[in-house]
C-alpha cells in the first residue's frame, strides 16, 4: 500500500521547523514584557568622550594651552531616581538640579562635563544610582588670560572656535575616544574601552610653536592693563614686533578674558581682538607714512620749508593745530616732530587722489595683513571717488581712513627695517599627529614701499620726536628710542563723537640698531588726558625698561 504526504517522516521535519521559526519570531519581535524589562537594565552604551588635543607653545616651548584629565558624568534614567537630584544641590547648577528632578526619557543625559578631580570624587561619593563617572580631557590654559586673544578657545568637546585653536583646529584637533560601557542587572556600569586606550597611545600630539616670547607678553600686558585701569579706557591694546623678520614677539588687546572660565566667553567685548579686529583712525601715527610716500613720489624734500599758520581753508571744510596755535615756517622734519596737521594736509594735497590711494594699498592698508588669526579685517580704504573735499587733507593727517593697529605697526615697520613691507606672523611652526612638519611661518617681503634712503632719514625724524617733539614721554636713559605719537577723535555714525579720543604711540629701539618695534593704543581714555604722548607713551617707556631689566 502507497504511504500518504502525512507519514512521511519529512513532513515531521517540516513541522518541527516550522514550529522553531514562529517560536523565534515571537521572541525576537513581539517578546514577553517581562523579557524587554530584563534586557533594558543590562545593554551596552557607547559615550564619546574628549582625547588628548595637541599643544600650544610659545618661541621657547613654554606651553600655553594644554590638555588634562577631567571627570565628566551622565545619568541613565532607567536606574534613576529624580527624588536623589536634590543631593546634587551642593555641586550643580540649580537649572541642571531642576531638569533631573523631573522623569526623563532614553538612556543617556550628560549632567556635568569636565570636572577636577577635587569635585568629581565629591560627587561620586554620594554614590546615586543611575549617576555615572567616566574620565575624558579637558582642554587648559595654564597661563589663565595671558595671550587669550592669541590662543583663543575651544568648545566643551575640544573643538577650536577662536584664535590658533581655530585657525589651526585641523592640526590639533584629536578624533573623540568611545567610552564603552556595559550595565549588568543591579545597574552597575562597567568600562570595556579599548578605542580610547589606542587613541592615548599615539606617539605624537599635533603641536603649534608661537613666535611670541612669554617673558615679553607677560610685561606688555601688565603694563597695558595698567593704563587701561588708570585712564579708565575702554579698550586697548600692544604689539611688539621684530623689524626684520615681521614675527609678532608679544600681542595684547584689553578687557582680556580667561579662557578657563567659560562663562567669560559669553563677553562679546572681552574676546573682541582689538590687535587685528578693531577698525579705528590712527591720527597722527600715520604722518610718517603719508611723508614717506609724498617723498618718493617727489611731492615734497628733506629740507622743504612749509607756512604752517593755525588753520586753513580745504574746500569744504579746514585743517587746524591743535590747540589752534601757529608754528610758523616748518620744516618737513618738524613737521612731523611737532605733528603739524597744517603743515601735513598742505603735502597731502600735492598727490592726486587715485595716485595716494594705489600707494597705500602697496602699504598693505584695506586689505588683510595675512596674520595667522582669525577675525582680522581689512579696514577702510575709500576708493579715490570718494575723496571729495576736504577728505585728502583729512587722511594726510591720519582722519578718513581706517585700520587695525596690526596694520599701522606693519606699515611703520617698512621705514624701520630700511623699506620692506613684511607680512606679519605669529605661528612659527605646526606639526601634525606623526610629527611631520605642516607649516613653518618666515619671512615674506610682500614689497618694497620705501627706498633705504628716506627710510633712514624718517627714523632720524622719528628720533627726534622723542628727544624734542611730542613723544617726549617715551624717552629712557636705557636706550635710544624713536617714535611717533597720536591721538585721534572717534567717529560714530558720519560725525566725530565729543570727548572720545585715541591716544597712541608707535615706535622701536634700539634707535641705531633697531631690535623691536612696538604699538601701543589706549581707546576712549575718560580721566581728563586724551593725548598720546601724555597716554601712551609712558606705557611704551615702562615696557621698553621692563624688558632691559630682564636683558631681552
Amino acid at each position: 500500500m502507497k504511504k500518504t504526504f502525512f507519514f512521511n517522516p519529512w513532513f515531521a521535519v517540516f513541522i518541527a521547523f516550522t514550529t522553531v521559526l514562529v517560536r523565534l519570531f515571537f521572541v525576537h519581535c513581539l517578546p514577553d514584557s517581562r523579557v524587554v524589562r530584563q534586557a533594558q537594565r543590562q545593554y551596552w552604551s557607547e559615550v564619546p568622550v574628549s582625547t588628548t588635543r595637541g599643544s600650544i607653545v610659545d618661541i621657547y616651548g613654554n606651553p600655553l594651552s594644554m590638555s588634562v584629565p577631567a571627570y565628566s558624568f551622565f545619568i541613565d534614567p532607567a536606574f534613576w531616581d529624580p527624588s536623589n537630584a536634590q543631593a546634587l544641590n551642593k555641586h550643580l547648577p540649580s537649572a541642571t538640579i531642576k531638569k533631573f528632578s523631573s522623569p526623563l526619557s532614553g538612556r543617556f543625559h550628560w549632567v556635568a562635563r569636565k570636572l577636577n578631580q577635587e569635585d568629581a570624587n565629591a560627587i561620586a561619593a554620594l554614590r546615586l544610582p543611575g549617576l555615572y563617572r567616566l574620565q575624558e580631557k579637558k582642554r587648559i590654559y595654564p597661563q589663565n588670560n595671558l595671550s587669550s586673544h592669541v590662543l583663543g578657545f575651544c568648545d566643551i568637546d575640544d573643538r577650536g572656535l577662536s584664535g590658533i585653536e581655530f585657525v589651526w583646529d585641523q592640526a590639533l584637533y584629536s578624533p573623540p575616544g568611545i567610552r564603552l560601557f556595559i550595565k549588568d542587572i543591579s545597574g552597575r556600569a562597567i568600562d570595556v574601552s579599548t578605542r580610547l586606550s589606542d587613541l592615548e597611545k599615539i606617539e605624537h600630539k599635533g603641536k603649534v610653536r608661537l613666535t611670541m616670547d612669554m617673558r615679553i607678553q607677560y610685561i606688555v600686558e601688565r603694563r597695558l592693563q595698567e593704563a587701561v585701569d588708570q585712564h579708565n579706557a575702554h579698550w586697548g591694546t600692544a604689539i611688539c614686533m621684530n623689524p626684520h623678520t615681521g614675527e609678532i614677539l608679544a600681542l595684547s588687546s584689553m578687557p582680556t578674558f580667561d579662557p578657563n572660565n567659560r562663562t567669560e566667553l559669553l563677553d562679546t567685548k572681552k574676546i573682541f581682538n582689538n590687535a587685528v579686529s578693531r577698525v579705528y583712525e590712527p591720527g597722527s601715527t600715520f604722518k610718517p607714512i603719508v611723508v614717506a610716500i609724498a617723498l618718493e613720489r617727489k611731492a615734497t624734500y628733506p629740507s622743504e620749508i612749509i607756512k604752517t599758520p593755525h588753520k586753513i581753508k580745504v574746500a569744504d571744510g579746514s585743517i587746524s593745530e591743535s590747540g589752534n596755535h601757529s608754528w610758523g615756517k616748518l620744516s618737513l622734519g618738524d613737521i612731523v616732530v611737532k605733528s603739524s596737521n597744517v603743515g601735513m594736509a598742505q603735502i597731502g594735497l600735492r598727490i592726486r587722489p587715485f595716485n595716494m590711494y594705489n600707494c597705500l594699498k602697496e602699504w598693505g592698508f584695506g586689505q588683510t595683513p595675512g596674520i595667522e588669526l582669525n577675525g582680522a579685517e581689512a579696514g577702510l580704504l575709500p576708493s579715490p571717488d570718494q575723496w571729495r573735499g576736504v577728505v585728502p587733507a583729512n587722511i594726510a593727517i591720519g582722519q578718513g581712513i581706517g585700520v587695525t593697529p596690526l596694520h599701522l605697526l606693519t606699515a611703520i615697520n617698512a621705514i624701520v627695517n630700511g623699506g620692506e613691507l613684511l607680512r606679519p606672523y605669529i605661528v612659527a611652526e605646526v606639526t601634525d599627529t606623526k610629527g611631520k612638519t605642516v607649516y613653518k611661518g618666515q619671512r615674506e617681503n610682500v614689497r618694497t614701499v620705501v627706498t633705504p634712503a628716506i627710510a633712514a632719514w624718517l627714523r632720524k625724524i622719528m628720533r627726534e620726536a622723542v628727544i624734542n617733539g611730542t613723544g617726549r614721554s617715551a624717552n629712557t636713559a636705557v636706550t635710544s628710542v624713536a617714535g611717533k605719537t597720536g591721538t585721534a577723535q572717534v567717529a560714530e555714525k558720519g560725525v566725530y563723537a565729543k570727548k572720545k579720543w585715541v591716544a597712541s604711540f608707535v615706535g622701536f629701539w634700539p634707535y641705531d640698531s633697531p631690535q623691536y618695534v612696538m604699538l601701543i593704543v589706549i581707546g576712549e581714555p575718560s580721566k581728563g588726558r586724551y593725548y598720546g604722548g601724555d597716554v601712551a607713551g609712558p606705557v611704551f617707556k615702562a615696557i621698553v625698561e621692563d624688558m632691559a631689566l630682564l636683558n631681552l
